[in-house]
C-alpha cells in the first residue's frame, strides 16, 4: 500500500500528498468546521432516510460520500467528532422505538451506537492520502458493523448499510457475501462517488481530472450493475411447493409495555385465528395448509405444564389439520429462567421439535449484571425471568418441509439464519413479537433486514408477528403479501421450497473476515504512515 492523495495538492501544481506531506496541506480548498459539521449532519440523515419507514435506499451511497467529504484532510481529533455527529443523527431517531422501555433507555442505547462511529471516523481520516483509498475506507464501514455485531452483550447490528438495500442491484452483494458485503458495495459506491467529486472539482478544465472522475464514476455504475445480477448466479433449485399459512392474532393494547399481561387472551386470539382459517378451508375460500406458522409468544403460557393452554393448541391443529409452528416460552421449574421457543405442534402427538432463540433482547429479555443495574433502574425489575439463549440451529421439518427459523432479534445477526438455512431450512421463518413497537417503523426495518436474508440464502421467508408487520417474501427479497398492523389478519400462500445454497450461505463469515482484514492492515499502515510523518516533521 502506498501512500498518495486523490487531489492535486493545493501548493505546487501537480503535486500528489504523501504520508509526508504535512496535514495542513491535505485539505479542500477553504474548508472550515461547519461545511465538515454540516455534511457529517447530511451523512446521518442520508442513512436515516435510507432505511425503513423511509426506503430511499439511494440515499445510502451518499450519507457515505458526505461523511467522507466531511473527513476528507482533517485531523483524527476532528474527525472524532464529525464521526459522533453524523452516528449521532442517525441512531437517536432510527432506535426512536426504544422509548417503550423508557427515554433513558432509547438515549442510552443510541448512544453506545453512535460510540462506534468514532473510531471509524479517525480511522477513515488518515486513509485518505492512500493510492486506491475508496477500498480501504469502504473496508473500514464494514469493520465497524462487524464489531458493532459482537460487542457488548453479544451486540447490535440495527441500522447497517445493508438493511436499507433489500431488493435493490446493492442488495444482490448478500447472495455472495451475506450483509457484509451488500454493506461494502454500498460503501464502495459511495467512496467512488466521492473520489470523483474529488477529482474532478479542483481542476474542472482539466481533461485528464476528468477523465478520471468519469472512470470512478463508471465504477460505481459498474458496482451496481453486478450486484443486479449476483443473486442469479448459483440460485438455490426448487425441490417442491408447500402451501404455508401464517397467523396473526393480534393482541390487547398494541405498541404497550404491558400487552404480556393479558397472557391467556393473547394465546385465544391466535388460536381463534386458526379456527377462523380452518373454517375459511372448509368453505373452500382457502387452500388447505401443509403447515402454519405463528408468532413468537403467541403463547407466553408454558403450554408443555398449563393444560388449558395445550388443549388450546391441539384443538386449534386439528380443527386445521395441520402441524403448527408455535411460538411458547417454557419456563424452569422454578420460574426463574425461560426459553422463548417455536415449536412444531403436531395435531395428533402435540409439541415436537423445538428452536430456542439464540439473540436475547438485553434489558428486555433479560437483565445482564441483574443486581448491578436494577439497583439503579428499578422498571427492570419488571422483567420477572432471565430468557436463556439456545445454541441449536432451526431446521424443523413441518409436514414434509423443512423450515429454517430465527426468531425476532435472530434476523438481524447473520449466523442463526445461515445456519438454519445449512441444516436443511428450505423456507425461512420468523416468528416474531413487535406488539410494543407498532406504529413505530421497528416492523418495517426488521422486514427490510428478512428480506435481505431471503436474498441472501436464496429462498422465501414468512414472517408472522403478533399483531404485525407479518408477511410473505419471495427469494427476490420483494414483498408479496404484508398484513396491517394491530389487526388479526392470515393469510396463505404457495411457497417454493429451496434446495441447494448460495454462494453467501456456503462462504458464511469469510467475506466479512476478509473486509475486516483489509481494513485492519490499511489502518496498520495508515499509522506507521502517520508516526513516519511526526518524526519527519
Amino acid at each position: 500500500m502506498v501512500a498518495q492523495g486523490a487531489l492535486p495538492d493545493t501548493g505546487d501544481a501537480g503535486e500528489e500528498p504523501t504520508a509526508s506531506t504535512p496535514r495542513s496541506r491535505f485539505r479542500l480548498p477553504g474548508r472550515s468546521a461547519l461545511p465538515s459539521a454540516a455534511a457529517a449532519v447530511g451523512s446521518g440523515l442520508a442513512q436515516l432516510l435510507a432505511l425503513p419507514p423511509y426506503g430511499l435506499w439511494w440515499l445510502g451511497p451518499i450519507g457515505v460520500a458526505l461523511l467522507g467529504w466531511a473527513l476528507y484532510g482533517v485531523r483524527p481529533r476532528r474527525a472524532a467528532w464529525l464521526g459522533l455527529l453524523s452516528g449521532a443523527v442517525l441512531m437517536v431517531p432510527l432506535l426512536r422505538w426504544q422509548d417503550v422501555f423508557g427515554a433513558d433507555v432509547w438515549l442510552a442505547i443510541a448512544a453506545a451506537e453512535t460510540v462506534y462511529f468514532v473510531p471509524m471516523a479517525m480511522g477513515l481520516s488518515l486513509l485518505y492520502r492512500f493510492r486506491w483509498w475508496p477500498l480501504w475506507t469502504a473496508a473500514v464501514w464494514i469493520l465497524q458493523e462487524a464489531v458493532r455485531a459482537r460487542f457488548p452483550l453479544g451486540g447490535f447490528p440495527w441500522g447497517k448499510l445493508a438493511f436499507a438495500q433489500p431488493d435493490t442491484p446493492l442488495g444482490g452483494y448478500a447472495a455472495w457475501g451475506s450483509s457484509a458485503l451488500a454493506s461494502f458495495a454500498v460503501a464502495l459506491t459511495g467512496t467512488l462517488l466521492l473520489a470523483a467529486v474529488l477529482k474532478a472539482a479542483p481542476a474542472p478544465r482539466s481533461g485528464r481530472a476528468l477523465g478520471a472522475a468519469a472512470g470512478l464514476l463508471a465504477g460505481a455504475v459498474a458496482v451496481t450493475a453486478v450486484g443486479a445480477a449476483a443473486p442469479r448466479i448459483g440460485a438455490p433449485a426448487t425441490d417442491h411447493t408447500a402451501t404455508v399459512a401464517m397467523i396473526q392474532g393480534d393482541v390487547p393494547n398494541a405498541g404497550e409495555m404491558d400487552i404480556l399481561g393479558e397472557r391467556m387472551q393473547v394465546l385465544r386470539n391466535h388460536t381463534e385465528a386458526v379456527h377462523e382459517l380452518a373454517a375459511e378451508v372448509r368453505a373452500g375460500e382457502a387452500e388447505r395448509p401443509d403447515l402454519v406458522v405463528l408468532p413468537e409468544n403467541a403463547s407466553d403460557i408454558d403450554a408443555y405444564t398449563d393444560p388449558e393452554a395445550a388443549e388450546l393448541i391441539t384443538a386449534a391443529a386439528r380443527d386445521i389439520g395441520a402441524p403448527l409452528l408455535f411460538g411458547i416460552t417454557r419456563y424452569s421449574e422454578d420460574g426463574s429462567r425461560r426459553e422463548i421457543r417455536s415449536v412444531v405442534w403436531d395435531p395428533e402427538t402435540g409439541p415436537g421439535e423445538h428452536y430456542t432463540k439464540r439473540f436475547l433482547v438485553p434489558f428486555g429479555e433479560y437483565v445482564p449484571y441483574r443486581d448491578f443495574f436494577t439497583r439503579f433502574v428499578s422498571r427492570l425489575e419488571q422483567v420477572g425471568s432471565d430468557a436463556v439463549p439456545g445454541t441449536e440451529p432451526g431446521a424443523l421439518e413441518l409436514n414434509g418441509t423443512t423450515v429454517g427459523a430465527a426468531i425476532c432479534f435472530d434476523v438481524a445477526f447473520d449466523a442463526p439464519v445461515r445456519e438454519s438455512v445449512q441444516a436443511g431450512g428450505e423456507i425461512i421463518v420468523v416468528p416474531t413479537n413487535n406488539a410494543n413497537y407498532n406504529f413505530t417503523g421497528q416492523s418495517d426495518q426488521q422486514l427490510a433486514i428478512t428480506r435481505l436474508r431471503a436474498i441472501e440464502h436464496g429462498r422465501p421467508a414468512v414472517v408472522a408477528s403478533t399483531s404485525g408487520v407479518s408477511a410473505f417474501v419471495d427469494e427476490r427479497g420483494e414483498v408479496v403479501y404484508r398484513s396491517p398492523e394491530a389487526e388479526r389478519d392470515w393469510h396463505v400462500a404457495e411457497l417454493p421450497a429451496k434446495t441447494g445454497f448460495t454462494p453467501a450461505t456456503r462462504l458464511g463469515p469469510v467475506p466479512e473476515a476478509l473486509l475486516c482484514a483489509a481494513a485492519l492492515g490499511a489502518l496498520g499502515a495508515a499509522l506507521v504512515s502517520a508516526r513516519r510523518a511526526r518524526r519527519a516533521g
